[in-house]
């Protein structure tokens, strides 16, 4: 069991997801992980920058959730970089046989409507982000 830190990054009425594709399931994770010795927030801004190729200043967290580990979910913000030009290892080594991954965004008014892991954080985010009064970036 370990930990592991996730970002929730919120731009224009859409959120920042890893489309993921592994045994012929199709599903959407947040961009996150830890390695030994990280933070969760530590681990959550690296991986900001390795999956997605952005840079992110890590605010609240808004959601725990026990699974082999607590997972902890930051709400963030891009500050510097491109999205979609990530490198970390998931791209760059062929030999790992764990599927595929495509950062994306998402509109928020679809999250219900797919698979994201976990599903309670993708419906917390739904619903607290659902009103363009809530976030003046929508």
């Amino acid at each position: 069991m370990r930990d592991r830190g996730s970002v929730i990054i919120i731009e224009n009425g859409k959120v920042a997801l890893i489309r993921r594709i592994r045994d012929g399931s199709v599903y959407y994770v947040f961009p996150g992980g830890i390695e030994k010795g990280e933070t969760p927030k530590e681990g959550a801004k690296r991986e900001a920058f390795e999956e997605l190729g952005v840079e992110v200043r890590i605010n609240e967290c808004i959601a725990t959730v026990e699974f082999n580990g607590t997972q902890y979910f930051f709400l963030s913000d891009i500050i510097n970089g491109t999205f979609g030009s990530g490198h970390g290892e998931e791209y760059a080594d062929k030999k790992r046989n764990r599927g595929t991954y495509w950062p994306m965004w998402v509109d928020i008014k679809r999250l219900s409507s797919i698979d994201v892991k976990p599903r309670e954080i993708a419906l917390k985010v739904q619903s607290l982000f659902k009103s363009p009064f809530k976030n003046s970036n929508l």
